[in-house]
């Protein structure tokens, strides 16, 4: 009997068109828990670290913007806003592409696993809104019910595909027949994790990524309602996957090609 196999796909856009955390700044605003100072500072660092790549120093700098954002948050009260909120923040910025993908798998029998460096406490809710059976986020130290400014688990980088690892070996999931999504050149290690590797609207330097490690190369373009995408994802699916088979072809036969010149 095959082992089973999962569809890792990385959340900020890639599967919403918005940066979770943004996507919440205004409920986080409205209620006291960001400044508009802190906000454009976070933003800053983002910057900085979209701008400079994904060395030690860029990752450092912005790991430390998120400790120091999140630090003396109420957990309790951070919970509250995205269960609130989560609707009128995240179901109209989901894209219709990769909600398409997400059912394929499953009717597929592959689990869907929501992979992010957003916190926990963010990511979990999405990933039950969007139907996914796991999820790997950031996590932060919590002590008498608040948050202490102290990462435990940052999930970037090569972080990422150790905690994609570590789930597959725990759940039996066979990474070789396993797939991947990213928008991020920073989420290389993953996508290298897995048989099926495939880019989301990706840079000039994605780009080349993707074709010197043979990964697809996907556009997604359609942000819309979650509810709305729920009604209508049969005829989705059937015309995303006719296009995904295609491009499947293509990395089999790119990989293929780098084996036998590799021989």
């Amino acid at each position: 009997m095959a082992s089973p196999n999962a569809a890792f796909f990385d959340l900020d856009k890639t599967i919403i068109a918005t940066s979770s955390s943004a996507a919440f700044s205004r409920p986080f605003m409205r209620e006291g828990l960001v400044t508009r100072a802190d906000a454009v500072r976070a933003a800053y660092a983002h910057f900085l670290f979209a701008v400079g790549g994904a060395d030690e120093r860029q990752t450092s700098r912005l790991r430390n913007a998120l400790s120091e954002l999140v630090k003396g948050w109420e957990v309790a009260k951070v919970s509250a806003i995205v269960s609130e909120t989560i609707h009128e923040f995240i179901d109209p910025v989901v894209y219709q592409e990769a909600l398409a993908l997400i059912r394929r798998h499953q009717q597929n029998g592959r689990d869907v696993v929501i992979v992010s460096a957003s916190g926990g406490e963010l990511v979990e809710p999405i990933a039950a809104l969007l139907g996914a059976e796991q999820w790997i986020a950031s996590q932060m130290e919590i002590k008498d019910g608040a948050y202490t400014g102290e990462i435990t688990f940052y999930a970037y980088g090569e972080n990422k595909a150790r905690a994609v690892r570590e789930l597959a070996a725990e759940r039996g999931y066979d990474l070789d027949t396993s797939y991947a999504y990213s928008d991020s050149i920073t989420d290389m290690p993953m996508l290298n994790s897995v048989g099926y590797g495939f880019v989301v609207n990706p840079d000039r330097g994605l780009r080349r990524a993707a074709a010197h490690n043979g990964w697809g190369v996907l556009y997604f373009r359609k942000p819309v309602a979650l509810r709305k995408a729920n009604a209508t994802t049969p005829a989705i699916v059937t015309a995303a996957f006719v296009a995904l088979g295609v491009v499947i072809g293509a990395v089999i036969m790119r990989a293929a090609q780098r084996r036998r010149l590799g021989s």
